[in-house]
């Protein structure tokens, strides 16, 4: 079986890192890729879809990715669901991303010439509807 997917857009909003109860970072942002062929009006329509990465990759997401930037996403597509507090089950499919890569400077990078500062953690402990740590796998055998 195979499920492996490759994107290039702009994030549409600034990525949001979390942490899990057990201090694994958790990074989400919407990717807005274009697609391929214009509509009836002539205008090039996109599809916005959801990213997330994990543990080392999430902190540097969060740190130096910001509304607009260009960025290539190589991962496997995921489904989870979880239930409301009303009790409503919802479904989610979503981009689980293994490697991002960073496809422009940012504005404040090519104005210093330097690195981006390094944003702190927030909203440590927060865990998100459906997400389990287990679901990327163990942490006795991280790539980074």
């Amino acid at each position: 079986m195979l499920n492996k997917v490759i994107l290039i857009g702009r994030l549409t909003r600034d990525p949001e890192l979390k942490y899990t109860p057990n201090s694994v970072a958790v990074c989400t942002f919407t990717l807005a890729v274009d697609r391929s062929f214009t509509n009836q009006q002539g205008e090039r329509e996109a599809d916005f879809l959801p990213i997330c990465t994990w543990r080392g990759l999430a902190e540097n997401c969060g740190k130096y990715l910001a509304k607009g930037r260009m960025v290539a996403v190589s991962g496997k597509i995921q489904t989870r669901n979880y239930d409301t507090p009303e009790g409503q089950k919802r479904y989610i499919t979503e981009i689980i991303a293994d490697e991002v890569q960073f496809l422009e400077r940012s504005k404040q990078e090519n104005q210093n010439s330097g690195s981006a500062p390094a944003a702190q953690p927030t909203n440590q402990g927060v865990v998100m509807p459906g997400y389990h740590e287990t679901d990327e796998g163990e942490d006795d055998e991280l790539p980074f």
